[in-house]
């Protein structure tokens, strides 16, 4: 996990290797999370992929502290 609260737009979807990047996790691990109710996630329509809002990351970020 990185010490540095993510820089994103809140509002922005990012995909799950781009969540993992500004989180600093393992793409299982970041799963794991999902999996487990510590991070929501959304599902585009067209493609029905996972994206992780950028509220969403910093939220989950900030509860890891502590």
């Amino acid at each position: 996990m990185v010490e540095e609260e993510p820089k994103v737009s809140l509002n922005a979807r990012y995909s799950i290797n781009q969540a993992c990047g500004l989180l600093g996790v393992h793409r299982n691990t970041l799963l794991n999370y999902t999996n487990e109710g510590k991070i929501r996630f959304g599902v585009r329509r067209g493609t029905s992929r996972k994206f992780y809002l950028g509220s969403e990351i910093v939220r989950f970020w900030k509860a890891q502290l502590f």
